[in-house]
């Protein structure tokens, strides 16, 4: 699947940064003295931050996108108790074992978390170019694995069904501020970079 090509920033004026600076203060002016301290020693940081080019983009239908990679979070309450349970063995089971996601090939990393005595299901997962594309990826390749993980989530309709993207949407909350060290790197150029850095390592150890 292609990617977009990273969108060109500008840096913001003087004249903003200092508006945003004021606002900051204005708002810290009433916060714990830790917080008004912190302020104020990371305040060179935080200029230099703030006179960035924008960083953060749109997915496409929902969530965020740094560079090459995009954000999908979501809170999906569980139709039963048992189905929580059901999900937290398996996930215990797998070990964190989710080699089938390699078939999609964009998939930076996921994570599962049970909120709120296991009723809720918070899903959060890093990946390569559009949303749209990415859960037609799993919805072609994998769609079996996705329907087992979140079949006892409340109302899912199953990854084939023509509902599922307007579902997701329902549940997912785009973020409303997320870092990614290495936006410009997909999952396949991490990988070929990884090779090359593993020969080059096994080449020197070679000569020397």
């Amino acid at each position: 699947m292609a990617t977009q090509t990273p969108l060109a920033t500008k840096p913001k004026s003087d004249a903003v940064v200092e508006q945003r600076i004021q606002k900051l203060r204005e708002l810290y002016a009433d916060a714990p003295e830790i917080g008004k301290a912190a302020l104020e020693k990371t305040m060179p940081n935080l200029k230099r931050e703030l006179a960035a080019g924008t960083g953060t983009q749109n997915a496409g239908r929902i969530g965020a996108r740094q560079g090459k990679v995009s954000e999908l979070t979501g809170i999906f309450p569980f139709a039963t108790p048992a189905g929580a349970k059901r999900l937290r063995v398996l996930l215990q089971y797998l070990e964190g074992n989710f080699k089938l996601a390699d078939l999609v090939g964009t998939v930076h990393d996921m994570r599962f978390v049970f909120l709120d005595n296991d009723t809720r299901l918070l899903f959060c997962t890093a990946y390569d170019g559009d949303w749209d594309a990415y859960i037609d990826d799993f919805a072609t390749k994998i769609p079996d694995a996705l329907d087992l993980l979140f079949c006892d989530a409340e109302g899912w309709p199953g990854l084939r069904s023509p509902k599922i993207k307007d579902w997701i949407v329902a549940h997912q909350i785009a973020a409303d501020a997320w870092y990614v060290a290495s936006p410009n790197l997909t999952v396949a150029e991490t990988r070929r970079l990884e090779k090359v850095g593993k020969a080059v390592e096994e080449l020197l150890d070679q000569v020397g």
